[in-house]
């Protein structure tokens, strides 16, 4: 039988891989300064308010989202919203909040739409917000919306983490060659991620929450302790797969990763739902970040890249470096975990 890796592309586009390399040479001491973008914010709010019941045009634009600079493989923008310090307060951490990363799950969108109306009410600078509500733009906003980008790749397969392409191989055979579940042919092949990536690195997250649909559960990677209920989501680890952002981003880099995942894929929960679980969400990043170990792991981020990069070996047993597969700017840390305690595999 094939494997993955028969199919896997050794060639690096020499744009991305530039791209990626030039980001090494950019200081990472703080995030990088979003330049706003009025037009593709427009469109892309245009277009969201065809799609997705909960959010209309009128109701995105009135977020005032930036466009970030990054791309989709069909060119569209990943829009971002900060929620920058105030003041002279200074934020207790940096929050990064995701949505959209597998884009036929349409609640995780709107829910984000839902916390920024209420983080434009109330941001107080307690924290430093970095908000992308949709980071799969392409696999939204067409007729039939899909899990996968443009490219027909899984974007939570396709994050830096250790041997990525033997156990991302395995793991995908172990789905029957799931066409959902495509990791891509490397590790940050694509721009979605590659942008997510750097934004990792820029930012300095000091706990990063993704949201996800629809099993109806709370998850966690990353240095202990998690939240154990978030509203009426409770906490059942669901397992950390190879790609996965919980694995490079929690479990590489030690940044805490709490994934929300929602009931219902097309079903919002209730608005006093959405209340208790941002209360709660809220209270929980008060009292447990920053984290030192998460802080010290910043200082290392590039150390820890390329310590990756060495781990990327082929079937032939070549190690990646000798292939020039693919330039990464940053990136993760230890063996991907699956334990006794996970659940089957799920639409995470």
């Amino acid at each position: 039988m094939r494997t993955l890796y028969s199919r896997l592309k050794f060639g690096t586009n020499l744009l991305q891989t530039a791209f990626l390399l030039c980001a090494l040479c950019v200081p990472a001491a703080s995030a990088a300064v979003v330049q706003p973008n009025t037009a593709p914010v427009a469109d892309e709010c245009h277009r969201i308010g065809q799609k997705l019941g909960s959010v209309s045009e009128a109701s995105c634009l009135a977020r005032h989202l930036t466009d970030s600079g990054g791309r989709s493989v069909n060119g569209q923008s990943i829009l971002l919203k900060e929620y920058p310090p105030l003041g002279d307060r200074k934020p207790v951490a940096r929050i990064l909040l995701i949505g959209g990363t597998h884009a036929d799950e349409y609640s995780s969108v709107s829910i984000v739409f839902k916390w920024m109306e209420t983080l434009d009410q109330h941001h107080s600078g307690l924290f430093h917000w970095h908000v992308t509500p949709l980071l799969n733009p392409d696999g939204l906003l067409q007729r039939h919306s899909l899990r996968l980008n443009a490219h027909g790749v899984d974007l939570n397969r396709n994050m830096l983490t250790p041997d990525w392409y033997r156990q991302t191989s395995q793991y995908w055979l172990g789905t029957g060659k799931d066409p959902r579940r495509y990791p891509g042919s490397a590790p940050l092949s694509e721009p979605e991620t590659a942008w997510l990536y750097q934004e990792v690195r820029s930012f300095k997250p000091d706990a990063i929450v993704s949201v996800h649909a629809p099993y109806g559960v709370l998850d966690f990677d990353g240095p202990p302790v998690g939240p154990s209920d978030l509203g009426f989501l409770h906490l059942k680890l669901i397992g950390t797969y190879p790609g996965s952002l919980g694995n490079c981003a929690g479990v590489q880099h030690g940044i805490p990763v709490i994934t929300v995942e929602l009931p219902y894929a097309g079903i919002m929960p209730t608005a006093a739902q959405m209340d208790r679980m941002w209360t709660d969400l809220v209270r929980w990043l008060r009292h447990n970040v920053p984290k030192e170990s998460t802080i010290e792991a910043y200082h290392r981020f590039d150390e820890i890249t390329r310590s990756l990069q060495a781990s990327l070996v082929h079937e032939d047993g070549m190690p990646d470096e000798k292939r020039a597969v693919v330039a990464v700017s940053a990136g993760a840390r230890a063996a991907p975990a699956s334990g006794a305690n996970a659940t089957p595999e799920s639409d995470r």
